[in-house]
Parts: structure tokens; C-alpha cells; sequence
């Protein structure tokens, strides 16, 4: 088969490589139908996860349908359409019992794309099939449930329920690109007062508009604080989403919030940000962080079946297998390509 394999900083390839095979009695192999690229992948790609050696195939998301399952698989069975997690569960150890799948002790976690091979191949090997696939519902597109292998239940649960938003807060999120458009998307299921988007570039800021953002800044041409104060008689947002992975978005992201409020972290960092304790220590703020755990899969594919979340809007670029070359200098120039998630499609 063929994969988009990593060959260290700067390099990747579309290339022949070994089809999977089942290795554990609870794996499955899932022909994939429909990939996406998620920003982790350009943070591997800079080198920032040292963690993924060169050979890896890359990848944590996909759509496809079950074509072997292992001994063990009790759940899921061949011809089954399924969501591919982004995290894998071994369902069994410490972690998993409290329901915090990103932290698996068992050979789960964050592993497709990292630890194993991913998704950004015609075939993949799922470990934990059970706990680590949701099946489609009748009535879902593949462009609505690529969503939900890790954009989806990233914001939500990193940014919007670790940030504790509350009907009638000021939500300032810094960053419009997929994680941040995801985040104003699952944020306004909570009624915030007014959610305020922070980018620099024109395209994302006004994708940002059409998903539910009340205020836009780009920040090369105003004060987003200034903004924000503007909206809170001074005091600043009561929740900052970080969505970007830079330092200076998670500097820019504790000068917006007030005093008590909550900084959520939800983007991939590289390189260290400063913490000014000198200045915040007094403020009583709250910061998390956090990988997903993907707890929340369940109850956002059933809030797209019923149409009170549309995700397919996100999707701007459109790619078949053997262009995945040109997919990645799309998705990874947003500004001058307007990009914000690309789909590849398995050719029929």
C-alpha cells in the first residue's frame, strides 16, 4: 500500500510501504476511505514532537470501514463504517477507568501517527478496535465525522470544558484556525455572552465569523486586550483559549483574561513561553492544559446526527490519496490558501 511517510524535520513522502497486519488479538485493520491533516502533523513535521522517529506514517484521524478484526474484538466486526480516534484506549488500566484515554498506561493514548503508524496511508491498524472506534451513524457524511476524530472533541474538552465556560462569559480565543473554529463552535453550546476570535489572517477571522464569533481582531491592526476591555468594562475575558502553540499566543492569551479567570491551553507547543508569576501570582488565575481524551467522542457524534453541530464547513480543500503532497503545502500556507481542514479521499 501506499503512505505519507515522516523522514525527519522537513521531510515527508508518498510512498510504498508493508500493509498492516493484526499484531493483537484486540487490533482491527481499517481500510481508510477519508483523511485528514491535523496541525500536529506540520509541528512533527518542524521537529517539535521528537518522539516520532523517521519511517513513521503520519496521521490520527480517518473515516473508513473494518476489513479484519483480531480474536478479541467483540464490538466491531468486518464492514463496519467507523470513526477512526484520534486516541486509543486500552480500556482496562488506571487512566481509562477515570476516562482520561489521552493519558493510557496500557498501549493506548496518543499513538497513531506518534508511537505507531497512523491514518495518512490506504490502511491502518487500529489497536483496542472496541474503544478506539465509533461507528457512523446512518445519515452522517464522512466530511461531518472527520471532524470528530480530534478537532471536535479537542476543543470541547480542552478548551471549552477544562475553561469551565458559563452562560453569559466573554470567551476570547486566540487562533481561527480548525481547533479554534472548533472551539467557537462547541463554546456557543454553552451560551457565552460574547465570543471573541484573535487572528492575523483575513481568511480564518471572517471563517471565524461564519461559525459563531460575535467579535474579530486581527492583531497587527488593533489591541485584542483593548477589545476585550472594551467588552468587559476593563476587567478582561473571564476564559482565553489558547489555540495556536506559540509562546507569544500564550503570553498574548494570560495579558486577556481577568483576574480569576481561566486560561485553557489547547494548542501543541515547540518551544518554551514565559510565565510571568512576577505579575499573575496575585490574580487567581486557573491554567490547563491538557491532550484530549476523547470522552466526549460519543455525545458530539450525536449532536451532528442531529444536526445541532455542523462540522462539514470546515473542510475547504479536497484532495484524492496521490496528491497528498499538494494537500500539505495547501494546508500548511492557511493565510495565502485560505485552508482551514483538507480531505483526501481514497481514489474509487
Amino acid at each position: 500500500m501506499k503512505a505519507l511517510v515522516y523522514q525527519g524535520p522537513g521531510q515527508r513522502s508518498w510512498q510504498e510501504v508493508p500493509d498492516p497486519r493484526i499484531q493483537s488479538p484486540t487490533d482491527a485493520i481499517v481500510r481508510v476511505d477519508t483523511v485528514t491533516i491535523c496541525g500536529t502533523d506540520l509541528h512533527i513535521l518542524k521537529g517539535d514532537v521528537p518522539e516520532v522517529e523517521p519511517g513513521r506514517i503520519l496521521g490520527h484521524e480517518a473515516v473508513g470501514t473494518i476489513t479484519a478484526v483480531g480474536s478479541a474484538v467483540q464490538n466491531r466486526k468486518v464492514g463496519d463504517r467507523v470513526l477512526v480516534s484520534c486516541i486509543s484506549a486500552c480500556g482496562r488500566c488506571r487512566y481509562c477507568r477515570d476516562g482520561r484515554y489521552g493519558q493510557c498506561l496500557g498501549g493506548g493514548g496518543w499513538v497513531l501517527g506518534h508511537l505507531i503508524d497512523g491514518t495518512q496511508a490506504e490502511y491502518v491498524r487500529v489497536p483496542f478496535a472496541d474503544t478506539s472506534t465509533h461507528l457512523v451513524p446512518a445519515g452522517v457524511t464522512d466530511d461531518q465525522m472527520l471532524m470528530l476524530a480530534d478537532i471536535l472533541p479537542t476543543s470541547y474538552e480542552v478548551g471549552v470544558l477544562n475553561g469551565t465556560v458559563r452562560p453569559g462569559d466573554v470567551v476570547a480565543i486566540v487562533g481561527a484556525g480548525p481547533i479554534g473554529l472548533a472551539a467557537i463552535l462547541t463554546a456557543r453550546l454553552y451560551s457565552p455572552r460574547t465570543i471573541v476570535s484573535i487572528d492575523v489572517a483575513e481568511s480564518r477571522l471572517e471563517a471565524a465569523r461564519k461559525f459563531g464569533a460575535d467579535v474579530i481582531v486581527n492583531p497587527d491592526t488593533e489591541s485584542a486586550r483593548a477589545v476585550v476591555d472594551s467588552l468587559t468594562d476593563g476587567l478582561g475575558a473571564d476564559c482565553v483559549m489558547e489555540a495556536v502553540g506559540t509562546p507569544g499566543t500564550f503570553e498574548e492569551s494570560i495579558r486577556l483574561v481577568r483576574a480569576g479567570g481561566h486560561i485553557a491551553n489547547i494548542g501543541v507547543h515547540g518551544a518554551p513561553a514565559t510565565l510571568h508569576l512576577e505579575d499573575i501570582w496575585i490574580k487567581n488565575l486557573t491554567i490547563t492544559t491538557g491532550l484530549v481524551d476523547t470522552y466526549s467522542t460519543p455525545t458530539l457524534i450525536d449532536l451532528v446526527a442531529a444536526h445541532r453541530i455542523d462540522t462539514a464547513p470546515m473542510i475547504t480543500h479536497r484532495f484524492t490519496f496521490d496528491e497528498f503532497e499538494d494537500a500539505y503545502d495547501v494546508f500548511s500556507r492557511p493565510a495565502q490558501t485560505g485552508a482551514l481542514k483538507v480531505l483526501l479521499a481514497a481514489s474509487k
